[in-house]
């Protein structure tokens, strides 16, 4: 099975908690601390790898989560790093972020990697917070927070040459000929439901080929399938738009010939800048074959456009080896040319992502039905956890926060007295004005 679009949620690993031990040897009066760092969470890694072909492990894995780090041990130890998780997808896969829609990596070479998600900072342990005042700390800090969200993958063929046209012109008739594939064949619309590749080779060289699934008109639109198919186009470097120049579908090839054309230019500028070769395909069907008054009326029109056109009878393989050749010189005189620059993206901004400008914001509420006042922010969750509940210095250091970033002057706005409850968390706590 084909499948080149998958939705997935990752999460890294949390870093682990520092440790707040201190020595406990035989004679040596009062040891001090020695509780080690907690290790880093493992990040989420995607990695291209030419061996796979399809999102297809996608569809029943949905999750994918790191290793959290170690916490932090007595006797300065630190914790083990959590491991990578490193997540093979094929080349040419993008890697969309859900929330912003934004495009975090390309990855179209082999071996070509990025971290989706980094683990979080281990925690450090008691003994870094010592100092000539602070002789036995009794609190350490807490491991860095995972992080998660949902990503989509969307796979586009890596092709040299990609072929297009109306449903039932001949498309897979002719990579079968050409090629050692075995795409499904019949006489009805829609036939191929999703694009196959094959390597054609001729003359002692050879290329990629496929065969992108019939595209209807306002395919551009998402009609059909539109969206799906034309996606496979971009990447390739050749087009042969093939053409049922026998009208057996009681359609006009001219017509069809510019209602392809068009879509592909509405969908893509870049698509539509690649070079076009035109295989008139169906000449067999024709009473005087490639000398049919039709076939030459539908020559001279894609000549006057610019494009070169070649008869084609695929199934019986007539005409497909000049076709083949003319590919390949098209395919090479492209690959010379400077690297056309492709239609602009949105790239997902990694450097703003990890400032994260709400990091330190606190969000004040009131849970109306437990009737308790609430406060929720990242670096707050990161102190809470790192409090030590039963030494005042670490508790001081916990409120000096809250009240340094406007927290409880804005509760005192909303109705906070003294008495009332505070949770932060899963913990709650009676606010006494100092």
């Amino acid at each position: 099975m084909f499948v080149d679009r998958a939705k997935i949620y990752i999460r890294s690993g949390k870093g682990g908690n520092g440790a707040v031990t201190f020595r406990r040897d035989p004679y040596v009066p009062n040891g001090g601390p020695d509780g080690g760092d907690g290790g880093k969470g493992g990040s989420i890694v995607f990695k291209a790898d030419r061996n796979l072909r399809t999102l297809l492990d996608f569809k029943y894995k949905k999750k994918y989560q790191a290793e959290d780090g170690q916490n932090g041990m007595s006797r300065n130890k630190f914790g083990k790093d959590g491991q990578d998780l490193i997540i093979k997808v094929p080349c040419g896969t993008l890697v969309i972020d859900e929330g912003s829609g934004k495009i975090m990596k390309d990855l179209v070479v082999d071996g070509d990697s990025f971290v989706a998600a980094k683990g979080g900072k281990g925690g450090r342990g008691n003994v870094r917070f010592k100092s000539s005042i602070r002789q036995a700390p009794n609190f350490a800090e807490a491991g860095g927070e995972a992080r998660e969200r949902t990503v989509i993958l969307e796979l586009k063929l890596l092709a040299d040459v990609g072929l297009v046209g109306f449903p039932n012109v001949g498309k897979s008739s002719l990579l079968k000929e050409a090629t050692k594939a075995d795409p499904k064949i019949a006489n009805y619309h829609f036939t191929t439901i999703d694009p196959n590749l094959g390597v054609v080779s001729i003359y002692g060289d050879s290329f990629v080929m496929a065969d992108i699934a019939g595209i209807i008109e306002g395919a551009s639109e998402g009609a059909g399938m539109g969206l799906k198919f034309l996606k496979h186009i971009e990447r390739t470097k050749v087009l042969i738009h093939v053409v049922d120049v026998s009208g057996s579908e009681g359609r006009d090839p001219k017509e069809d010939f510019d209602k392809i054309n068009r879509e592909l230019s509405a969908y893509s500028d870049s698509v539509a800048k690649k070079p076009q070769i035109v295989a008139a395909n169906k000449i067999d069907e024709l009473p005087l074959m490639a000398e049919d008054p039709g076939y030459l009326e539908f020559k001279e029109y894609v000549n006057a456009k610019g494009y070169d056109c070649y008869p084609m009878a695929a199934p019986l393989g007539e005409g497909v080896r000049e076709l083949l050749s003319a590919a390949l010189i098209k395919l090479r005189e492209a690959e010379k040319e400077p690297v056309q620059e492709p239609d602009p993206m949105d790239y997902f901004d990694f450097e703003a992502d990890s400032r994260d400008p709400d990091w330190n914001k606190i969000t004040c509420g009131y849970d109306e039905e437990a009737g308790v006042y609430t406060l929720e922010g990242h670096q707050l969750t990161k102190i809470f956890n790192s409090t030590n509940f039963f030494d005042m210095g670490s508790l001081r250091y916990l409120y000096k926060y809250i009240e340094k970033n406007g927290a409880i002057d804005e509760l005192k706005e909303m109705g906070l007295q003294e008495g009332d409850v505070i949770r932060i968390n899963d913990y709650e706590m009676e606010f006494w004005d100092e």
